[in-house]
């Protein structure tokens, strides 16, 4: 498949990043001048805006700074906010990460942040190139996610199932594949349930979507927008169901939570809805938000479908657009990456389109970049919540 880079802690990343971390809000400004003035692609910006500290916050970034494509950190604290910016900076060392830490009240303000900031991000850089390895990489080490933002009609007609059948094909090849979004495949429980890889795998598939039903119900909130009735979905049930096709037809062997790496190959369905009452706010606030959690549970890229046209990419870890809209890949075809609306024109099949996202996650593994790599999208959010650290659930006959 190519080469990629080998990390200390013996993963395997294709793509060479460095994160420039910001710790609070009030670190935001001077974290983000440091990447704009080091005006390089592999120099990426991510943190968490919270003054109070939160667990998950803090166990996300733990995954996200040690990600696979991730070299090396420069974490940004204004050096009074509750992050354990300590604990966050031994941990990326504990796995042979370059890593420093920039506290801009010791510094002495914003101008000196920033230099001394963009001096650790030169240090960190050279450190990365002294200790590069790049080695071969399979398909069985390659991890892959995907959701769907800005769904319209064709969205399950056409996108998401030709993702479904690129996911049967990667997971046949010994890949990761791991799908999400339960609150958007309520109803779609049993379907899941009869393709579990055991009993327990079942039952907390059908735990998953009944929690977020409850969830969503108090929060007064369902995930159905105006601009999903607007494409042509009707309802609920519908757009469930579409979701639902991105996951494709093989065995689910596990269910997982956000900053939870899968144990082995297969397909994994992610439940980013907190198990307890609303307390921060909703469970997905954005597409990105997923993105991020998917990220954290080590997907190398993700693969976005967007019936109406969304334009984010991520910090990271590239993301794959495909649009199952023919009006919307030619009114939008400098951000689609993967025209799937052929397949409504009968210009191709599903398999047709399986086989081209194959061979397109192949290639952008390998270095290709993505249509939002090109366009310079880093989008990143990570928010205030209360959920558990392990995953319900997953197939005993994982690795």
């Amino acid at each position: 498949m190519g080469e990629a880079f080998l990390r200390a802690d013996g993963r395997k990343g294709i793509r060479n990043v460095v994160a420039v971390v910001y710790l609070v809000e009030c670190a935001h400004h001077v974290a983000r001048r440091v990447v704009d003035r080091a005006d390089d692609p592999d120099v990426h910006l991510l943190g968490f805006p919270g003054c109070y500290p939160n667990d998950y916050a803090l166990r996300m970034l733990k995954a996200l700074v040690t990600h696979p494509n991730v070299g090396g950190a420069v974490l940004v604290s204004l050096g009074c906010e509750g992050f354990d910016r300590e604990g966050l900076a031994a941990f990326v060392a504990a796995s042979g990460r370059p890593v420093e830490t920039v506290v801009i009240q010791e510094a002495g303000g914003t101008r000196s942040g920033i230099d001394a900031a963009l001096q650790a991000v030169r240090r960190v850089q050279a450190a990365m190139r002294i200790d590069e390895r790049r080695t071969p990489m399979t398909l069985a080490e390659l991890s892959i996610g995907t959701i769907c933002g800005g769904s319209d009609g064709t969205s399950g007609i056409a996108a998401n199932p030709a993702v479904g059948r690129a996911f049967d094909r990667l997971i046949d090849a010994g890949a990761t594949c791991i799908f999400e979004e339960t609150g958007e495949m309520i109803g779609c429980e049993g379907a899941m349930s009869v393709r579990a890889a055991s009993p327990v795998v079942a039952e907390a598939i059908n735990q998953s979507i009944a929690n977020a039903e409850r969830y969503y119900r108090a929060m007064g909130y369902g995930s159905f927008s105006p601009g999903n009735a607007e494409g042509g979905l009707s309802t609920l049930e519908e757009k469930s169901a579409g979701a639902y096709v991105k996951s494709g037809s093989r065995p689910i062997s596990g269910v997982i939570r956000p900053a939870q790496v899968p144990e082995g190959p297969g397909l994994y369905l992610l439940d980013v809805v907190p198990a307890e009452p609303p307390r921060f706010g909703f469970p997905n606030i954005s597409d990105n938000a997923e993105i991020v959690e998917l990220m954290s549970c080590g997907v190398h890229l993700t693969l976005f479908t967007t019936g109406r046209g969304s334009v984010v990419g991520s910090a990271i870890a590239p993301v794959v657009k495909i649009t199952g809209n023919p009006e919307t890949y030619a009114r939008m075809r400098d951000d689609m990456d993967v025209d799937a609306g052929r397949i409504m024109q009968g210009e191709a099949t599903l398999d047709d389109l399986g086989h081209e996202l194959f061979d397109l996650v192949v290639a952008i593994a390998g270095g290709a970049q993505t249509k939002s790599e090109e366009l310079g999208h880093r989008e990143f959010i990570l928010g205030y919540k209360s959920i558990e650290a392990a995953g319900p659930a997953c197939h005993p006959g994982g690795r």
